[in-house]
């Protein structure tokens, strides 16, 4: 069995399959997901993760099956009833904190449990500008699909003749700079609309805290009924 998952790890990329592969064989936990949107920890997050016993799925994972495709084509089927998505029980980046995705997750894995890190808005913005040199990251469509930028998309796609968006490729071809205002307000909506929706169907199931906390992985730890040594720290890709 364990030979046959390894099937679905991608090759060429740095996901740590030896401890995974290890951690598959222990008793399944229930789906954790971290929501927090891009440049808020969430790498960290799947560190923290993946350190404390999870199977953990972030980036090249989700790249590497076509998940944040599948999610802006709505085929939400061919994530969940992958033999990949259900060889990992932790998820971080994209497609989980596209628009109205912690609501499909909240409702379609009822034990489920959800991770959303916060940070000032402004500096947020910051760290998704040096990111990628003022360019948006990653495939160019989907992230006007998040960020709310599809009219812009649509008008440059009829007009300009030099635009060429990648179908399902990194193309970073729309500028970040001079919209920090329009950025910031959809990171700050999106933080509490997540809050409220919890708020308002089970508090139980959300953790949310400032990713400047020093406390926070403790704090993650009491939520996940797990124990966090008390100078345990995680901070990965730092600007």
């Amino acid at each position: 069995m364990i030979k046959k998952l390894a099937n679905y790890f991608p090759t060429g990329t740095k996901i740590f399959a030896r401890r995974i592969l290890n951690n598959l064989i222990k008793p399944s936990k229930d789906r954790v997901f971290c929501i927090s949107m891009q440049r808020t920890g969430t790498t960290s997050t799947g560190d923290f993760l993946a350190d404390h016993g999870y199977s953990v799925a972030g980036w090249p994972v989700s790249k590497y099956y076509n998940w944040p495709y599948y999610y802006s084509t709505g085929n939400y089927k061919a994530i969940f009833n992958s033999a990949a998505f259900n060889a990992y029980n932790a998820f971080e980046d994209s497609p989980w904190y596209h628009p109205g995705m912690f609501k499909k997750l909240f409702h379609q894995f009822p034990n489920s449990k959800f991770i959303l890190f916060q940070r000032d808005s402004d500096e947020w913005f910051d760290s998704m500008i040096r990111h990628t040199d003022g360019k948006n990251p990653g495939n160019t469509f989907r992230h006007c699909q998040v960020y709310n930028r599809l009219p812009e998309f649509y008008k440059r796609l009829e007009n300009d003749d030099d635009f060429h968006p990648a179908l399902n490729e990194s193309d970073n071809l729309m500028s970040l700079r001079g919209k920090r205002n329009h950025y910031t307000t959809i990171y700050e909506n999106y933080n509490s609309e997540v809050i409220t929706f919890f708020e308002d169907s089970n508090p139980e199931r959300l953790f949310t805290a400032q990713l400047k906390d020093p406390d926070k992985w403790q704090k993650l730890g009491d939520f996940l009924g797990i124990n966090v040594d008390d100078n345990y720290n995680k901070h990965s890709n730092k600007s």
